[in-house]
Formats: C-alpha cells, structure tokens, sequence
C-alpha cells in the first residue's frame, strides 16, 4: 500500500529538521531564513514494529522486511498561501496528494531562527495553516458549484443531488470548519465529491508540537495550547524536539538511548509520530514467512484476507482459495509452524475473514 504522509506547518517550524530525523538522513536543507524548501523533499521510511525483527529471530529467517511509509516534506505556508502569497499554490498542489497532514507547531525560542510572526504563538500559528486549507477547499468547491448548477439545466435527477450536497459543504466551510468535521444525509455523495476534489480539511491531521530540549520535560503554557487546540479538532498530538531528534541519526543504538534517558524520555518522538500516523489512518500490520525473509504488509483494519493477499500479489487475490493464519503471540510461543500444525493452531479462514493486525498468514491460490 501506498502511504503518503505531508509534513507541513509554517516556515522555520521545524519542518526540514523533522523530516530529516524521520527519514534519517540529511536529505532537507535547513536554513534560518523562510521558504528554505521550495520543491517538496520525498524520502521512504521503515514503519518501526520490533515484532518484525522477533519474528525473525525465533523461526530463523536470515532477513527481516519493514513495511514501509513516504514521508513528503513541504513549501511552508504563510497567511494568503490559498491566493497564491508565498509557495502556496505550489504547498496547496502538493498536499492534496498525501493520505495524512503532520502538522509541525513551534513551541521553542530561538533568536537564530526568524518566524514569520514577532511572537511565539501556536493558537495563531495554527489557525493560519487551517483556515488557508479551508478557503482553498473553499475556492475548489465554488468552481465545482457552477458546473453543477450549469449541469442541473441538463439532467436535473443526476445532478441536483450533487448540487444540494456541495451547497451543504459550502456552507460548513463558510463556518469556517473543516470537511472533517461536516455531515450530510448523502454521505456517499460526499465522499464522491472529496475523491473529486480531495478536499485539503478532510484529511486526518497529526499536530507535532515542536520545543527545544529543555521543554522535553513537564508541559509549557505554549505546548499545553497546542495540545487542547488538536484535541478540540479530533486530532492526535505529540510532542519532540526536532533538533534532538536530528543529532541522534548517527548515533548507535545504545547510545540514543542513553540520549533519551539523559534528557528524561523513555520512547523517540518519531516512533510516536510514525505509530500515530499509522492508527490515524487506521491501518493494521500482517506477516508473511518464507525460507529467506519475514515480512511485514500494510491493510486497512477491517480489510478481508482476499484484499491483503492483493497486496503481495494481484493473482494471490484474484486466485484466492484460503488464508492458513496464526497469531504472532502463538507462534511467538511455539516457535515454527510445524509445533503451530501439532498443536492444531492453524486456522483455516475464508474470503470473508477480517485481518487482524500481527496475523501471519499463508495464502492458497490458484491462477
């Protein structure tokens, strides 16, 4: 599965310096001065999940297999980004492309790094990003509008109905709220609209509040904002310290955890931001085993076990007959298959079974 996630936020945020921790490695240029980043830096990056590596280990697979996530970082964004100031049509094209928005907020001093506003202000900084999203839907859905009405005059019991719910929508962004947080008796026709337009505010969002080394510990008035600020718009929130995060890319592993308990932190800001971006999303992790690797693959939670045989191969689903599944935790405790087959502990599951995350499946097919 093809995972895109949008690093965005106002200039001089932390946004390059996020994306090279994320990605380990310094592919983003960072400055003090704004709009450092004018094309969008691409990296691709292993989904931590120590049970891939378990896994590994106890049935005696010489390779382990992450699945993977695209991280994209972008233009940042300034107040006028939705008519152009700025990089903002290149920021607003850039991010309709990406499944999830991390949305890096400043809530650090530092002399040497300009802002775009005099003071350090989450609330403002926030809101600019947001309502420059909603007026760009906002443009998007207008022009969508007078097709419509202009297409009613032809077919009105095709379109009409188009018509009501985008005159519904108008008027939720008029509020100035998100599509996210918008309802319609047509919800199908909703979602058909935002397929079409891929609607900026009905992206799911992740707030990353960004502090120096100092606010790692206890929760500063600026943090506490930002926090209240992405709970009061159905998001997740995490906090880290960018600059931290960077300087440990070189580091071995005990040596950046020494780090992290030097500096009073038990996990990486970037695992929590990579773990919540994954559970946002709703996906869920499975696994599959040869004689040379463990592998780990990317589905919706919910999604049916032909739809994860796709992932690995798309005769796998179009010739599916069944899935032979165990659980990690049971294999983790037997140790082989061959022990999970005496013990009678593989199931057989059909096209209607549901994945669950941390199966280790074995498709049937015939082609």
């Amino acid at each position: 599965m093809s995972l895109r996630i949008g690093i965005v936020g106002l200039p001089n945020v932390g946004k390059s310096t996020t994306f090279n921790a994320l990605t380990k490695a310094q592919n983003a240029e960072v400055a003090s001065y704004p709009f450092c980043t004018i094309k969008p830096n691409r990296a691709i990056v292993p989904i931590p999940d120590e049970r891939v590596e378990r896994l590994k280990e106890r049935a005696g697979r010489p390779n382990a297999i992450h699945t993977t996530i695209e991280f994209v970082d972008i233009a940042g964004l300034v107040k006028g980004a939705s008519r152009g100031e700025g990089l903002g049509n290149q920021f607003l094209a850039n991010i309709r492309d990406v499944d999830l928005i991390v949305h890096i907020v400043r809530c650090f001093e530092d002399p040497n790094v300009a802002h775009v506003s005099e003071n350090i202000d989450p609330r403002y900084d926030i809101e600019v990003v947001e309502t420059e999203l909603i007026l760009a839907d906002l443009e998007q859905l207008e022009r969508k509008i007078e097709r419509l009405i202009g297409q009613v005059k032809g077919d009105r019991k095709t379109y009409e109905p188009q018509l009501k719910v985008a005159e519904e929508l108008r008027d939720h962004l008029d509020s100035g709220k998100p599509i996210s947080q918008a309802a319609s008796q047509d919800q199908a026709l909703m979602q058909i609209l935002n397929q079409e337009l891929r609607f900026l505010t009905a992206k799911p969002v992740l707030f990353v509040i960004n502090v120096d080394e100092t606010g790692l510990e206890g929760e500063s008035p600026c943090e506490r904002m930002a926090h209240s600020m992405a709970k009061d718009s159905g998001a997740d929130s995490v906090k880290l310290c960018a600059k931290l995060e960077e300087e440990m890319i070189d580091l071995e592993e005990i040596e950046r955890q020494e780090l992290l308990e030097l500096v009073g932190v038990e996990e990486s800001g970037l695992e929590k931001v990579i773990r919540l971006s994954y559970r946002r999303l709703g996906l869920i992790s499975f696994f599959t085993m040869n004689e040379n690797e463990v592998r780990a693959w990317t589905v919706q939670k919910g999604g049916k076990a032909p739809t994860a045989a796709g992932k690995i191969h798309t005769d796998f689903e179009r010739g599916f007959i069944r899935a032979e599944v165990v659980p990690y935790e049971r294999f983790m405790e037997l140790g082989s298959m061959s022990a999970i087959r005496n013990a009678g502990e593989l199931r057989i599951e059909g096209k209607e079974y549901e994945v669950q995350d941390g199966d280790i499946i074995y498709f049937r097919f015939n082609v």
